[in-house]
């Protein structure tokens, strides 16, 4: 999605060796936070400037082609993207990990999650007739997390995801990225209503996953007829297993609100998890494969 008409013009005022000679999309993030113009206006400027059916967030665009997926109607409505290696290597180890592992099933199912796009918007592919169906780019300026509305609105309308599992993608991590412009309470506020869109009205009743600080907050944070669903929390730790509930303390109703807290072992699928992955040497993965569920279904991510 990338035109650059004056590739001096870009390179002007950064400096010394900022800029590598791919001139990878990154560097717009930095570009855009010291210009004033939004991530949004700039992005979405580019596909329009580019002549083709597709848009392509990069140059490597005949290797994805030779790995997208074979079937046309399938390309039509899919976001394809890659893996990527991170630079420096050490920089966001856990994300750069979920990123390249997931399955093709989870890139539909962890889309709730607080990493965001199950593939990362720098190796984006899709359809010129797509990206005009999903629409622009939110073009609401600095702190707004253009990206990721962009993969809601593309899932809203029925849109898949694809990753071709080759890293085509020297993904840089820097201190002028727009990224770092977005509040973490803008992504959750975002992700809560996606969630409580999305999962919630499915079903019946569900479980906290995480009687913790995240669990809470997103208790606190769901409307009142979801709150409602909400049957219990569950855990491990024994603490606060034996205080036996979750007093939500700023209702208005009363009584206030006061939900239990289980053993997970105890506790009723369906889940919303709220434990990160890759933080417990596997323990709370293996917690959860006991139980012999099946992600979507019956549980969904929202670390």
């Amino acid at each position: 999605m990338l035109a650059l008409q004056d590739p001096q013009m870009v390179t002007k005022g950064l400096p010394t060796g900022f800029l590598s000679r791919r001139k990878e999309w990154w560097m717009c993030d930095y570009l855009l936070s010291v210009s004033g113009v939004s991530c949004g206006l700039q992005k979405s400027s580019s596909v329009l400037e580019i002549g083709t059916r597709t848009s392509v967030r990069r140059s490597t665009i005949d290797e994805l082609r030779n790995h997208q997926p074979s079937s046309p109607s399938i390309r039509l409505y899919r976001i394809i993207g890659c893996q990527v290696k991170r630079d420096p290597p050490d920089s966001t180890e856990r994300y750069t990990r979920w990123i390249n592992q997931l399955t093709s099933d989870q890139l539909l199912t962890q889309v709730f999650t607080s990493h965001g796009p199950t593939v990362i918007m720098p190796t984006w592919f899709c359809s010129r007739a797509w990206f005009s169906h999903v629409g622009p780019f939110d073009e609401g300026g600095r702190g707004v997390p253009e990206d990721l509305l962009f993969f809601y609105e593309h899932l809203r309308k029925g849109g898949g995801v694809f990753r071709v599992d080759h890293s085509l993608l020297l993904y840089r991590y820097h201190l002028y990225a727009a990224t770092h412009s977005v509040l973490e309470m803008t992504i959750w506020t975002h992700r809560v209503h996606f969630l409580e869109e999305q999962v919630l009205p499915h079903w019946k009743s569900f479980t906290i996953w995480n009687a913790g600080k995240q669990g809470r907050r997103l208790y606190r944070s769901l409307t009142a007829a979801s709150r409602r669903k909400v049957v219990s929390f569950c855990d491990v730790d024994e603490n606060k297993i034996r205080k036996g509930f979750y007093c939500h303390e700023d209702s208005q109703e009363r009584p206030k609100p006061k939900v239990p807290i289980l053993h997970f072992q105890a506790a009723q699928s369906p889940f919303v998890i709220c434990v990160k992955l890759d933080l417990t040497g596997g323990e709370f993965e293996d917690n959860l494969k006991s139980l012999r569920l099946q992600e979507g279904r019956d549980f969904v991510h929202f670390s």
